[in-house]
């Protein structure tokens, strides 16, 4: 049997609670203790189980008695993903992950769409002047002739309509 233990530190900006635990811990760092442990005769890792030690803070009426909670690794997971968006709507995680990817900086740039419109679309305070309501600077004319070209290579390729 082969015994695998790694140790981190967890960080908790509020305080928060895991399923199976009536206490609310507080915020603060968290000694993690995971230690993976392979079934006899089980080579396939996913039959392998975690178990995950959490070292807990003293309490102050006991302060010198040592606590640990064991939780599984899916329920440590959700109390740090849900201290990361605390105070913050899942819109807004979205959108500042949305905006770190460089495809959609790419298409963004293509489109001409700008980092604030997105920021404003996503806030619900639609404000009347945005990228998008801003009128075309080029000549009327202009404007004509790409569209027409526009319209010409989405075209491209179909058949033509019968004349009649």
């Amino acid at each position: 049997m082969e015994d695998m233990t790694s140790k981190t530190i967890a960080v908790f900006s509020r305080p928060f609670t895991v399923p199976g635990f009536a206490e609310t811990l507080p915020a603060g760092e968290y000694e993690i203790e995971t230690e993976l442990v392979s079934p006899p005769d089980q080579k396939d890792p996913a039959a392998w189980k975690a178990s995950v030690l959490v070292k807990l803070h003293p309490r102050t009426s006991h302060p010198g008695l040592a606590r640990a909670l064991t939780v599984s690794l899916v329920d440590l997971d959700h109390a740090r993903a849900r201290d990361k968006l605390t105070g913050r709507a899942l819109s807004d995680f979205f959108l500042e992950e949305m905006l770190a990817d460089p495809m959609v900086r790419l298409v963004m740039k293509a489109d001409g769409v700008s980092e604030a419109y997105l920021r404003n679309l996503y806030s619900g305070l639609r404000t009347p002047q945005s990228d998008m309501d801003v009128s075309d600077p080029k000549p009327a004319h202009q404007g004509a002739r790409e569209n027409a070209s526009i319209q010409a290579a989405e075209n491209e390729g179909m058949p033509s309509r019968p004349e009649t």
